[in-house]
């Protein structure tokens, strides 16, 4: 069971992400490594007319948007009016990029918005609105568009970067090429959040596990995350940059906190790359350790779950934080079998946790990512607190 991300992550030939030591090199070794064409992406560039562009999205399996479509902020149809307005008065519009993920099929990494706009636009499910220059045109479909307009417009071109599967030179390096570049690009000017990055990249069963449990609602009600109020749910930080998976997926990937490597960011990003091979048992099993887990801290903790003491009042904190939950939730899954002992003694434990937490003066629960020592000290602390109260 789930011995894909158990295993220690392997090596990669070359780590992708900055080393914050120097790397001492000749001359010599950079030129040679430079025209080795070692971590360089390859790339074509191609320009077609917006209406073949639009046909062409219509064959089976020929570009995959799907990943994108779980991101939870989308052009309205403002913006998407506005895009089409761009290509009438000929303004330059940025090239979308995409990743050749085999040979002529392929997967956005950049232009989700503008794809949606432009097959939105042609399917007539686009009625223009908000339009600057051309205001006669709003209320428009493409279908009720005059004909020397229509012309105009499909006379256009969009431009397209393909990134090259030959960029790398095995699965696990050219994911992280890719993932380097994709957070790289970002021409649509707002900055995605890790976890968005990780939600496009590399989206699967797993990830879509992720999505599922962030609306658990004891998770939502422990974090404030107003899931059942969609006006307010939007404005939400933890949702709207989708940090609410990225604490779920904290939770799996810190259960190996012996293989945390590359910082907290690198570690969930190997993470991911691992739980794509994850099968259908995989994923129901985790499913299961996170619905259990959960349910036995809110058992204990209830209205306080994931709120660590506030030393000054000796009362809970008003909010919960994420060092703090890492270590209730892993430390807590740890101890699954003796869940009904730990239920019957939960005021030794709320009292113990007090305790812990008082005697907290390096900040461990309530501080930041620090480093491999620090969230592993924390988990420890805690998984050793629960095994001395089972034991009694």
């Amino acid at each position: 069971m789930e011995d894909v991300v158990n295993a220690t992550y392997t090596n990669r030939r070359k780590d992708v992400s900055p080393s914050t030591h120097p790397v001492k090199m000749s001359d010599i070794e950079i030129n040679e490594k430079y025209e080795s064409g070692e971590q360089r992406i390859l790339t074509e560039i191609n320009r077609e007319k917006l209406p073949s562009f639009v046909e062409a999205l219509k064959k089976p399996g020929y570009m995959d948007v799907q990943p994108f479509y779980q991101r939870r902020l989308r052009w309205d149809e403002k913006k998407q009016s506005r895009l089409i307005e761009s290509f009438l008065i000929n303004i330059p519009v940025p090239p979308i990029v995409l990743y050749e993920k085999e040979f002529s099929l392929y997967e956005v990494m950049d232009g989700q918005q503008r794809i949606t706009a432009l097959r939105n636009f042609y399917d007539n499910r686009l009625k223009l609105t908000g339009l600057e220059l051309w205001p006669e045109l709003n209320g428009r479909t493409y279908a009720t568009l005059p004909a020397k307009i229509k012309a105009g417009i499909d006379r256009r071109s969009i431009s397209s970067i393909v990134l090259i599967t030959e960029s790398a030179s095995n699965p696990e390096e050219a994911l992280l090429l890719k993932q380097l570049a994709f957070e790289r690009l970002n021409t649509g000017g707002v900055e995605l959040s890790r976890q968005e990055v990780r939600n496009c990249l590399y989206y699967g069963k797993f990830n879509q596990l992720l999505l599922e449990l962030t609306t658990n609602p004891i998770f939502t009600e422990a974090w404030g995350i107003p899931i059942n109020k969609p006006e307010k749910l939007v404005k939400n930080n933890l949702f709207k940059k989708m940090e609410d998976a990225e604490l779920v997926l904290r939770f799996f990937a810190l259960r190996h906190v012996g293989d945390f490597r590359r910082g907290m960011q690198g570690f969930l990003d190997l993470y991911m790359i691992k739980s794509m091979k994850l099968s259908d048992e995989d994923i129901e099993f985790l499913k299961n350790i996170f619905i259990q887990t959960i349910n036995l801290a809110h058992e204990i903790y209830a209205e306080n779950l994931f709120k660590p003491l506030d030393i000054e009042s000796d009362a809970w904190k008003d909010k919960a934080y994420k060092a703090y939950y890492d270590a209730v939730m892993v430390g807590t899954s740890r101890h699954l079998a003796n869940a009904d002992i730990l239920i019957e003694r939960k005021s030794k434990i709320i009292e113990e946790t007090k305790k812990l937490l008082r005697e907290d003066t390096s900040k461990l629960f309530t501080g930041g990512e620090r480093n491999k020592i620090d969230v592993e000290n924390r988990i420890k602390l805690f998984d050793n607190m629960l095994s001395k109260i089972i034991a009694g």
